[in-house]
């Protein structure tokens, strides 16, 4: 499966690449909505290397794991 995010976001390029590839700051950011947060992220931008978040429900009634290569 293949999924493609687009956005337009207004800052300087180096400060979103920081964002999107740190995981402490991705777990400020990532939600779903206001219910949801995530609890866990890691990242290895190497070649081969694989990301992963943990999602969860403020509530603690559902949370799951995303990742990929």
């Amino acid at each position: 499966m293949k999924i493609t995010v687009e956005t337009i976001i207004k800052a300087p390029v180096g400060k979103v690449w920081i964002a999107y590839t740190t995981p402490d700051d991705i777990t400020q950011w990532n939600a779903a909505s206001d219910d949801w947060n995530t609890t866990k992220s890691t990242v290895d931008l190497r070649v081969g290397g694989a990301f992963s978040s943990r999602m969860e429900a403020k509530d603690g009634s559902f949370g799951f794991d995303f990742s990929g290569t």
